[in-house]
């Protein structure tokens, strides 16, 4: 299929200062002076809406008291793929520890109804090739994926060893034994020679602190813990029927609100839609996988695929590069290099090119406004609806049922920007603008800690390294690494995330690649006969400085934005930031940490005995 360019409003429609100073507008009415501390941990009466497994019975079994080489904390795409690269040197006295009843990470835990991959799954899911597997379609079904987690942990020899409903209370290193005492709630003492911290980014719930939460007497939880005996329907046949005579309102308009929102509304007696921010939605082409393309594709194909959408969604296509990804994600890059090939591909320089991009950022995002006209037919539900901020301010989305739900005489758009979030609760429902909404059921689809502070995000209340050291006060000032997976004073310790270094736009390749980072690492110290790996403190600041050198400054674009997790809810130099630019881009970033292993000296590390 040959992918076109966008029918966009022409620049010259456009009052651009204007829409500037619109942005700015809708921004500052949103943004919240606690940032990210709006939203409340999971704790004390609603803690079930972490702790507590929906979908899983807990089977008892014995506290594990054992030795092993590495504990790899999470059993997500981040878990398995640690646990892929070490089963791939022959490391497989591992263990996966995850609170989740099973495999998956966040597509373990999100059933909610409607639930997919928000971008192109031949790209997201990884290792299609080595599995000798495909996504049914464009967009794959939430079980699906869970499905090929499952298959995945199976082939690596992971499933067997994991332990499941077990929640992480301390990590502590004895320094006489020179291993990591990875303690659990449910008895464990694993003495690990490494340990990887894989919870990935969306791994703790975050609930918005809503005034009055506690009073409310009705049914209410979070969508990643969805209860299907409450609403009816299942993960893989999402048919709501036992909400029929229920007043149903949720939270929020972002990805997961986006999907869920259709089947309510087909199903809810009375649907209250929460919005603070409205999300930028786009139609979504979701064919089923073609046999004969898939067939076709030669080997590397999606190392080559994940190369072009990267380009696509966060950087330039090449000239005359085509866009095998073709939707909301590489719009902007596939427009503009459509229009320079018009031209006879004139010379222009970066700051040229970056201003004919902003231009066409605010063509695509007038593009998704006047959609919203197109498909809602109340105008003033439309206005509320639509996005006022620049293209990647938020996910972008897309979804071809969302806007055709507001048509509907049951469903109810109730604006909460005034007040930047829901006024409060009550014992009957929720209140705005000073009316009381009597409901049923409140569903928070208020998303995950994602650049919060750390101790938030892991949920684990004492991370030690030596002498007694915290990760917590060692990171206080965020993150001090080496090559983003390691650091001083924590021997045989390694993270993933979005800590330090280049991003890729398939976050399972980022992972991917940390995780191949990580098992090399932990292969030397076996091969070397060490007893532990450590990043030394003067290779930590080397490297911490070379990323400050190479860092490209987001803030200026991210404190336009509107307030969202992209930005840690408009904090102006956030310590956790999602998104930290590495100017020389992802190839060179891979090809920097690919030189380090080939240098028999390994500077910036120690083996010890």
């Amino acid at each position: 299929m040959t992918c076109q360019k966008n029918l966009m409003p022409a620049p010259e429609e456009l009052d651009i200062p204007a829409l500037k100073a619109k942005y700015r507008a809708e921004r500052d009415k949103r943004v919240r002076k606690e940032g990210g501390e709006q939203y409340v941990r999971p704790t004390d009466d609603l803690s079930d809406n972490y702790a507590h497994d929906p979908f899983t019975p807990v089977a008892e079994r014995a506290p594990v008291v054992e030795d092993i080489d590495a504990a790899i904390l999470g059993a997500g795409f981040s878990g398995i793929l640690a646990g892929h690269h070490l089963w791939k040197l022959g490391v497989k006295n591992v263990r996966n520890i995850d609170h989740a009843g099973g495999f998956g990470g966040v597509w373990y835990w999100n059933r909610y109804p409607g639930v997919q991959c928000d971008n192109d799954a031949y790209c997201y899911l990884p290792l299609l090739e080595e599995m000798g597997w495909m996504p049914s379609k464009k967009f794959s079904d939430g079980w699906e994926i869970q499905e090929y987690c499952d298959m995945m942990a199976e082939r690596f020899e992971l499933k067997d060893k994991a332990l499941f409903h077990t929640l992480v209370e301390s990590i502590t290193w004895d320094e006489s034994i020179k291993r990591w005492h990875v303690k659990t709630n449910r008895g464990d003492d694993i003495r690990a020679r490494f340990v990887v911290m894989a919870g990935g980014v969306m791994n703790m719930p975050k609930l918005p602190g809503i005034p009055g939460i506690h009073d409310f007497k009705g049914k209410m939880f979070h969508t990643s813990r969805w209860e299907h005996d409450y609403s009816g329907g299942s993960w893989t046949q999402p048919v709501l029927d036992k909400l029929a005579d229920k007043r149903v309102a949720i939270v929020g308009t972002g990805a997961t609100a986006v999907q869920a929102v259709p089947h309510l509304a087909k199903y809810a007696k009375q649907l209250y839609v929460l919005q603070r921010t409205p999300s930028n939605v786009d139609e979504r082409p979701n064919p089923p996988t073609d046999p004969d393309w898939a067939a076709s594709l030669k080997p590397g194909w999606q190392q080559e695929r994940m190369a072009n959408f990267h380009r696509g969604a966060q950087m330039m296509f090449l000239p005359g590069e085509p866009d095998l990804i073709c939707d909301i994600w590489t719009e902007i890059s596939r427009n503009l290099e459509m229009e320079l090939a018009e031209e006879g591909r004139p010379q222009l320089s970066i700051e040229e090119l970056m201003a004919r991009r902003e231009v066409i950022d605010f063509q695509v995002m007038e593009r998704l406004r006047r959609r919203v006209d197109a498909l809602v037919e109340d105008k003033e539900t439309a206005e509320i609806l639509k996005p006022w901020f620049r293209f990647m301010c938020k996910r972008p989305l897309s979804n071809n049922e969302f806007y055709p739900a507001f048509n509907q005489p049951n469903v109810k758009l109730i604006d909460v920007s005034p007040t930047q979030g829901v006024e409060r609760m009550t014992e009957k429902g929720f209140v705005a603008d000073g009316v009381e909404y009597e409901v049923d059921l409140m569903i928070f689809a208020s998303g995950f800690e994602v650049t919060s502070d750390l101790k938030r995000r892991w949920g684990i209340d004492t991370v030690e390294g030596r002498e007694g050291l915290s990760i917590y006060d060692h990171w206080e000032n965020g993150p001090s690494t080496f090559h983003g997976v390691a650091t001083d004073n924590f021997p045989g310790m390694f993270y993933m995330g979005y800590i330090q270094g280049a991003t890729n736009s398939s976050t399972t390749e980022q992972f991917g690649r940390q995780a191949e980072h990580i098992a090399f690492m932990i292969g030397e110290t076996l091969k070397r006969g060490a007893s532990t790996f450590t990043a030394t403190k003067e290779g930590v600041e080397s490297y911490v400085q070379h990323c400050r050198e190479n860092e490209v400054d987001m803030s200026a674009f991210q404190n336009e934005c509107t307030p969202s997790y992209f930005n840690n809810e408009g904090e102006k130099n956030p310590k956790w930031a999602l998104f930290k630019g590495y100017v020389a881009g992802w190839d060179a970033f891979r090809d920097m940490l690919a030189d380090w292993r080939q240098n028999p000296d390994l500077p910036g590390v120690a083996f010890e005995n």
